[in-house]
């Protein structure tokens, strides 16, 4: 069977197009847009009455900046507050949870998805659809917070 240059250029474009991660696959800014489960995740991670207040509902912009393998992934809270992490997949990283908690941690890319081991809850990051969508893990107890792309 021959196919026209057309056909080549497009099956060559399927072939080599990031269906999850490419190189700046996660870069841009995220508007929170919905979660679920926040109320029964946050309690089993035991993050404190004032801080689970404050993070219902809250309207989180997500940055990232990605060079390869290096991230920086801030989130900007309404009222100023900001939380940065630095990191290069597969090295380890000085990190900060959503309760402002420091630990170090090794982030590890599979199937696409960003995957980090926090002290008390498994994190996943992925671009669905144009959105990103985070999905954290505590004991079987799982939430999972979607953001839509502004910038």
């Amino acid at each position: 069977m021959i196919c026209g240059l057309k056909e080549i250029r497009f099956a060559a474009f399927l072939l080599y197009q990031p269906h999850h991660q490419g190189n700046m696959a996660f870069a841009g800014k995220y508007e929170f847009e919905g979660d679920e489960n926040y109320d029964a995740f946050v309690m089993k991670i035991g993050l404190p009455s004032d801080k689970i207040e404050m993070g219902r509902n809250c309207k989180i912009v997500t940055e990232v900046v990605q060079n390869g393998n290096d991230f920086t992934w801030t989130q900007h809270f309404p009222g100023g507050r900001t939380t940065t992490n630095t990191f290069t997949i597969g090295k380890e990283a000085d990190m900060e949870t959503m309760g402002g908690k420091k630990f170090k941690a090794t982030v590890k890319m599979e199937d696409g998805k960003i995957v980090a081991e926090f002290p008390n809850y498994r994190h996943t990051a992925e671009i669905c659809g144009g959105k990103l969508v985070e999905i954290s893990t505590s004991s079987g107890v799982v939430y999972k917070r979607t953001s839509k792309k502004i910038a």
